[in-house]
């Protein structure tokens, strides 16, 4: 197919998923018009009717997206995200668009992402996420990969001129095209042969279905709001019958038998309107029920809760169909439920949630893969086998998940140190700033500086000198040696023996 036959084609299938796209939207944001309601009603009340819009597909689809938060990519063999895909990403601003094409791959039944060479930086490709509303893709039967893509993007002013612009993108190059008909005829304005030999077009699928693919035209991913927009329309309506009763019938009706509109004054005589004469003003009035024949009574007021069981009981069939809990969709009951009866009821919701981590993940994977094709040329061996990572769906406290970790690291190293810090929710920044200060307290250690583990080394206080001990008595010392003092040894005196006789 030439270039210009695939404008038409594309276009023409696009066109015929346009008003179903639109009306999900329009379930999405709350504009949806109001059902149920007889014509004949409807026309005698437009001007005092307005719709009370429960706005249930919203939360389902934010209940969901909440929970998906795309935190790195992981490369094959590697044991940490890789850096510089998460720079591409932070760059793009992905954190926040990503969560925006979630929302309408969760609404509309998919959302787009393209990849393109950025002009301000080389290294950079650019990422852009892109509506169903505009974008429409055609898949190759044999390899589900996208053979071509187009773009369309419609600029009115004020004068009722409409100008439009599209892109095609095919496996080796990419062209653009203007009209100045609204559409209705295509001139080529550029053209780049860029010879990648891929669409840089991937589809973000909600749900994808096989068979859905073939059917004419194909369906690509199915909304979250099917199954329960008939049962958002009855809950609209019931609402907003709940609100005209009780404008009519909530509040006592009165009657009045045998007065006429000038018998309703006030204290002064001043006639009054007929919303002060059923609000409630006292009435008084010269006649008697026995020689006039009057009569002044009230009806009953309406129970309302009539509606409120109704609203229930579409609760509960809301809540079975999408998974979400009860107490998400405002529906309680007299005994609260205790926390793990809380942690029970979202076990579905969670396991959904899962599951679109999962196939919004491939995609995901492979925009990167064109990521690194666009900025490189060719894409590794390593990022064919690329894993995205997500941030737990599950809601379980900070202690449970704490504890949980503890265990299984303590339990002969069940769970790696890496793993049982990303379980806790810290990003690879975080443990990687981690591990740079375990290496150094490990260093520390190595070097025989242990104290230092345990805080600055206390300064020693000066030595005071110590007393000068007694000296103990020698005994070759002459006797006479006391406390220290030395006395005069006593004089000895010789004494001559006598002569001999």
């Amino acid at each position: 197919m030439s270039p210009e036959q695939w404008v038409t084609h594309l276009a023409r299938l696009h066109n015929r998923q346009l008003p179903e796209l639109e009306l999900l939207d329009a379930y999405y944001e709350g504009e949806q018009p109001l059902s149920y309601m007889h014509p004949e009603l409807l026309r005698r009340l437009d001007s005092r009717l307005r719709s009370v819009v429960i706005s249930w597909p919203q939360l389902i689809v934010d209940s969901l997206d909440e929970r998906l938060d795309v935190t790195g990519f992981r490369l094959g063999g590697e044991a940490a995200a890789d850096r510089e895909l998460w720079h591409i990403w932070q760059a793009n601003r992905l954190d926040l668009h990503s969560e925006q094409a979630h929302v309408d791959a969760l609404a509309l039944g998919r959302s787009y992402a393209i990849v393109g060479s950025n002009e301000k930086d080389r290294s950079t490709p650019l990422v852009t996420v892109e509506s169903p509303l505009e974008v429409h893709v055609d898949l190759d039967p044999r390899t589900r990969e996208v053979r071509a893509a187009l773009k369309r993007q419609y600029e009115e002013d004020g004068d009722g001129y409409t100008e439009a612009y599209a892109t095609l993108y095919l496996p080796n190059e990419t062209v653009w095209y203007s009209s100045d008909n609204g559409g209705g005829t295509w001139s080529e304005i550029n053209r780049d042969e860029h010879g990648m030999g891929t669409v840089p077009v991937v589809p973000i699928i909600n749900r994808p279905r096989i068979r859905r693919r073939r059917t004419a035209p194909p369906r690509l991913g199915r909304s979250e709001l099917i199954s329960v927009l008939p049962l958002s329309d009855a809950a609209c309506k019931i609402a907003t019958d709940m609100m005209i009763s009780a404008e009519y019938h909530a509040m006592p009706r009165r009657y009045a038998l045998g007065f006429d509109k000038d018998d309703f004054v006030d204290a002064q005589g001043r006639q009054l309107t007929p919303w002060e004469s059923v609000a409630g003003v006292l009435w008084a009035s010269p006649k008697s029920p026995k020689e006039d024949g009057v009569s002044v009574g009230q009806f009953p007021e309406a129970n309302l809760s009539n509606f409120h069981d109704t609203l229930n009981t579409l609760a509960r069939v809301v809540s079975g169909l999408s998974g979400l809990p009860p107490h998400y969709l405002g529906y309680a009951t007299e005994n609260p439920a205790s926390a793990d009866g809380i942690r029970s009821s979202e076990s579905r919701h969670i396991k959904r949630a899962e599951r679109r981590q999962r196939t919004f993940g491939d995609s995901w994977e492979q925009i990167m893969r064109i990521v690194l094709m666009v900025r490189d040329g060719r894409v590794p061996a390593e990022a064919l086998r690329m894993e995205s990572q997500w941030a737990d769906a599950a809601t379980p406290t900070f202690a449970a998940q704490a504890d949980a970790a503890v265990k299984l690291y303590s339990a002969d190293r069940l769970l790696p140190r890496r793993f049982a810090r990303r379980s806790l929710g810290y990003s690879d920044t975080d443990i990687r700033d981690m591990e740079a200060e375990d290496a150094e307290a490990y260093s520390r250690v190595a070097g025989g500086d242990q104290a230092a583990e345990f805080g600055p080394k206390p300064i020693p206080e000066p030595r005071q000198p110590e007393p000068a001990a007694p000296s103990l008595p020698s005994p070759r010392r002459p006797v006479g040696q006391l406390g220290g003092q030395v006395l005069p040894p006593p004089a000895v005196q010789f004494i001559e023996p006598p002569p001999a006789r």
